[in-house]
């Protein structure tokens, strides 16, 4: 009889001790990135949400400056893969992403990587990589990488290769 596997989700914990590390994680995670992937960044202002959006977006290949869209709301980048890099912080709620056309159907070609996804609430898709970066300042970043996808398994996997620049820290 052939035995089911379930996939109850997974998680690495690591500590970023520089912007330079926050970037080479980034490009580790974008090697492994595949079209329709949804990445959520979590983190107060100054987090690092951009250090990484940056180290992404390098690690697709894209060639441009990539800088925080905050006032553009979503910028548009060509790599490996298309890239697109959503900021909501200047929404109040899911309908003013929609009404603004942030969210469409080019994006299944491509990466989409949001900051601030607590403003699409419920409309947030399940399927979908959450990273979490904690620290403000000079001081070292914790940064979590949650996922409930099997598929997307492979974001934790890259995470978790060995790295000088990184410390892990115990499971959450």
């Amino acid at each position: 009889m052939p035995r089911t596997t379930t996939f109850a989700g997974s998680t690495i914990r690591l500590v970023s001790r520089s912007p330079a590390a926050t970037l080479a994680l980034a490009g580790r995670l974008a090697a492994v990135a595949a079209p329709g992937d949804l990445v959520c960044l979590w983190g107060e202002l100054g987090a690092g949400k951009t250090v990484l959006a940056k180290g992404f977006g390098a690690g697709l290949g894209v060639a441009g400056t990539i800088s925080s869209p905050t006032f553009v709301l979503m910028a548009e980048y060509h790599g490996r893969l298309p890239f697109f890099h959503v900021d909501l912080y200047r929404l109040a709620d899911a309908a003013d992403a929609l009404a603004g056309g942030l969210l469409d159907e080019r994006q299944a070609s491509g990466v989409t990587l949001i900051e601030w996804p607590d403003r699409l609430g419920a409309m947030l898709p399940a399927e979908r990589l959450d990273i979490h970066i904690d620290g403000l300042g000079e001081a070292a970043r914790e940064i979590t990488l949650r996922t409930a996808s099997a598929s997307l398994r492979r974001y934790i996997e890259a995470a978790g290769q060995p790295d000088s620049a990184f410390a892990a820290v115990a499971p959450p």
